[in-house]
């Protein structure tokens, strides 16, 4: 009987040349089911390559860090470390490794930490193969994608509490869509040349305009309602 592994000898390793073209993905999931599924259903595609999975955060943390993948796909019910935990030591530990959650729930507080902490993406496992794919692209590429029934919960939460929104300006219009993108006030500050304490100001103004109170309920109303240009993508499913 063949063992399902995880171990380096299992996948391509750092000591293999890669193809520059080619998106390196990890998989982390506590069923092994899923990890074969999904493992086969991607490697269909001749522009990813799974580099390995894991069925705990922990084990997810140690393989990330020797392999480096591009994206990881990360389910939220994991044994000792949530999927939340592992994205948020993830980002702060391996920032070049993209998160993208696939998980079972759709419940506005996992989709709101989620977002907090800074993923590239949710997407639901009631997903289709092509959707899972089309959404690991797009995380790749540095856009933010939601799952159409995880963006559904977003919009009917802050519909209970209706607001007027005001009108952006060019320059708040212009922080919003780096805002979306994830970027910090040090960075939108680089990028528009501007003071810290002005983007502060911007920012601050934003939020008020389009009456929400955090940065990612802002991001998450530009995306659902298309006010700025910034990279955004929803899944819909067929």
């Amino acid at each position: 009987m063949t063992r399902e592994t995880t171990a380096l000898d299992e996948f391509t390793t750092l000591d293999n040349p890669t193809n520059k073209d080619v998106i390196r993905v990890f998989i982390v999931d506590d069923h092994v089911l899923v990890r074969e599924g999904t493992r086969q259903l991607l490697e269909n595609d001749s522009g990813i390559e799974v580099v390995g999975s894991a069925g705990s955060g922990e084990e997810a943390l140690e393989l990330i860090e020797r392999l480096r993948p591009q994206v990881a796909i990360v389910d939220l019910n994991l044994p000792h470390m949530s999927g939340l935990e592992l994205a948020r030591t993830l980002i702060a530990t391996n920032p070049d490794t993209r998160i993208l959650i696939l998980s079972a729930y759709d419940e506005y507080a996992y989709i709101s930490e989620a977002l907090e902490i800074g993923v590239g993406g949710y997407l639901l496992k009631t997903a289709s193969g092509k959707e899972l794919i089309d959404a690991l692209r797009a995380v790749f590429e540095g856009v933010f994608v939601l799952d159409r029934q995880v963006s559904m919960q977003l919009v009917r939460r802050r519909d209970t509490s209706p607001h007027t929104i005001g009108t952006l300006t060019p320059r708040e219009t212009a922080v919003l869509e780096l805002l979306a993108q994830g970027r910090t006030n040090k960075q939108i500050a680089n990028e528009l040349d501007l003071g810290i304490r002005t983007v502060e100001g911007y920012v601050s103004n934003v939020l008020n305009k389009l009456g929400v109170s955090s940065r990612t309920e802002a991001a998450t109303h530009a995306l659902i309602h298309r006010l700025i240009s910034a990279p955004s993508h929803v899944i819909s499913h067929q």
